[in-house]
């Protein structure tokens, strides 16, 4: 039976942070300095909150391989994105912590020949390990983000396991 936790309530930070990646201009800001790649695929967080975030990465001549599909690295890119960022949304505020990723899988289901939406669910749970981590403490969590085609079928799934450590 799946646990039906509530819905975290964001800090200050936390609003700030998920207004700036929100919007455009200032996401495109800070990709140029922290993930240029962000920049060159094109990818867009279509939306970011206590409980999940979406991530877009369309098919252009930007992210295509030379089979006419999404190059694995740039579905890759979006995918840990969607983790990353719902990562940073959970810290946002909550004192110093380091954030790795310390393993990577993925499951390729369907041709990426369309725009591609990323979708992390598990934010209820992120904010719950965030919050029960002591100064010193690490944990890790696996965090799973599906990419779907507008269709609505399942082209990837990747499997992003985060280490986060409270810092003393």
């Amino acid at each position: 039976m799946e646990s039906q936790l509530a819905a975290p309530r964001l800090s200050e930070a936390a609003q700030a942070y998920q207004r700036k990646m929100t919007k455009p201009l200032v996401f495109w800001f800070a990709m140029l300095l922290k993930l240029p790649s962000a920049i060159f695929w094109r990818l867009k967080i279509e939306k970011l909150d206590s409980e999940s975030c979406e991530v877009s990465i369309p098919y252009s001549w930007r992210t295509q391989n030379p089979f006419r599909s999404i190059y694995f690295a740039a579905l890759a890119g979006a995918a840990e994105l969607s983790t990353g960022a719902l990562g940073q949304l959970s810290l946002a505020g909550r004192g110093a912590f380091s954030m790795l990723v310390v393993d990577f899988r993925a499951e390729y289901f369907k041709k990426a020949n369309a725009k591609i939406t990323f979708s992390c669910n598990q934010g209820v749970e992120l904010f719950d390990l965030i919050e029960s981590l002591e100064p010193g403490q690490t944990g890790k969590l696996t965090i799973v983000s599906t990419g779907k085609n507008p269709s609505g079928e399942t082209v990837a799934k990747f499997y992003v396991t985060w280490s986060f450590k409270r810092k003393a």
